[in-house]
Parts: C-alpha cells; structure tokens; sequence
C-alpha cells in the first residue's frame, strides 16, 4: 500500500513463536490488519535475531518460552545490535505473573501481552508499544514488577543514577508509577514536552531503551517501593 501525507506510516512486524499454529494465526491477523506489514516470521529465538538484523522491523511480537534461545535472550541480543531507532519488542506470554517476563523487561522489552488477548488488544498494542506510548496495561506491568522485585537480589544501581538531576529523578518515579507524560507533566506542572525531555535524558544516561525498563530500575534500586 501507498503511503501518503494523510496516512500513518506502516508498522512493520516481525512474528516469532515456536508454536507453528500460534504464529500462523498471529500472521494472519497482522496481515488481514490496515497499516500493518509482516515483514518476517520466525521460530525460535536465534532465528528472530536473524531475522531482525535482515528485516529492521518497527515491532516484534516475541514468545517468551521458547526451546534453544529463550525470549529473554533473543530480546537482549537483538537491542543490544541494533542502532537507533531500537525495534519495539511485545513479549506474548500465557502467565502475566511469569519470571520470563520479567526478565524480558529487565533485558529491554516494551511491554507483554497474554496469548488469550483478542484480537483487536493485540492490534492496540502493537500500535500502542509502536508510538512510544505508556506501557500496555501499565497496571499489570506494575504487578508484575512488585512481585519479583519482592523476591529477588536488588542489583547494583546503573551506572549514571548519580547524575540524575532532581528534576529527572521525580520524572522517573513518576513514569514508573505508570503515569502518562501528560499526568506526570500535570502532577510537576511542567509541559508534556518537558515531562518527554526529561525522561529521554534519563534513559539516555541509564543506558535503557523502554519505559518498561524504567519501571523495573525504580523498583529495583528503591526510587519506588511496591505498594507505595
């Protein structure tokens, strides 16, 4: 399909699930969706990254459990070759309370859907995680992030959290709360613009390339404490 100034560009995705039919279908749906494009399809984890190497997709839909090279991994080899834009990784999971998905987030990912998602979720999300936008149920992401910061080491802090100015620092909490741009620029009374600044200075100076891991640094450093 021609693109013209009236349309938004094509998301372009590449699907990977070691499940043939769960792919198929996934593929199917993608390709059925307008603005979407399939550009790749994979089985495994070591031919995703293959594959996202060939194919620059805009988003990956990636199973977590998968035999060989996990999600996790995968997801971390592909951010870590890859320049600027990063792809949007939305990890596909049958448990929202998984370690997997966890570590998926920890490694870079954008944000999970669960595989009973219907169809018009899934879409949402792809565009959702696409434009950048706030995490896909923020909510159960939070959750997620709560349970296993409960239960395992807190980390040593990343290098550059010491030169977070005040400003950023409360940005920071802020989006790991789960608040919008537009929230935390109300709750600061600054500009969207501003809120947006601050937080791509800090990920800049963390070293991090999602608003998920945001979330998961704030919790495991102690900026934000579950249940607070």
């Amino acid at each position: 399909m021609t693109e013209t100034d009236n349309q938004p560009p094509t998301i372009r995705v590449l699907v990977v699930d070691d499940q043939f039919l769960v792919r198929g279908g996934l593929v199917a749906l993608l390709r059925a969706a307008p603005g979407m494009e399939v550009v790749g399809e994979a089985a495994d984890g070591a031919e995703a990254v293959t594959l996202a190497a060939k194919t620059h997709p805009d988003v990956i839909l990636m199973d977590i459990r998968m035999p060989g090279t996990t999600g996790i991994e995968a997801t971390r080899r592909i951010l870590a070759a890859t320049s600027d834009p990063p792809p949007r990784i939305l990890v596909l999971t049958t448990f929202d309370l998984d370690e997997y998905v966890y570590g998926a987030l920890r490694a870079g990912a954008s944000g999970f859907l669960l595989k009973d998602a219907g169809p018009e979720r899934l879409l949402a999300a792809v565009t959702a995680v696409h434009g950048g936008d706030a995490l896909f149920a923020p909510a159960v992401t939070r959750r997620l992030v709560e349970a296993f910061t409960r239960t395992t080491r807190t980390p040593e802090p990343p290098p550059g959290l010491d030169a977070l100015t005040g400003r950023e620092l409360e940005v920071l909490r802020l989006v790991a709360r789960g608040l919008t741009n537009a929230e935390a620029a109300d709750r600061l009374f600054i500009s969207e613009a501003t809120v947006k600044t601050h937080l791509n200075r800090t990920m800049t100076k963390l070293g991090l390339t999602s608003r998920a891991q945001v979330v998961v640094v704030a919790y495991e450093t102690g900026l934000v404490v579950p249940g607070e």
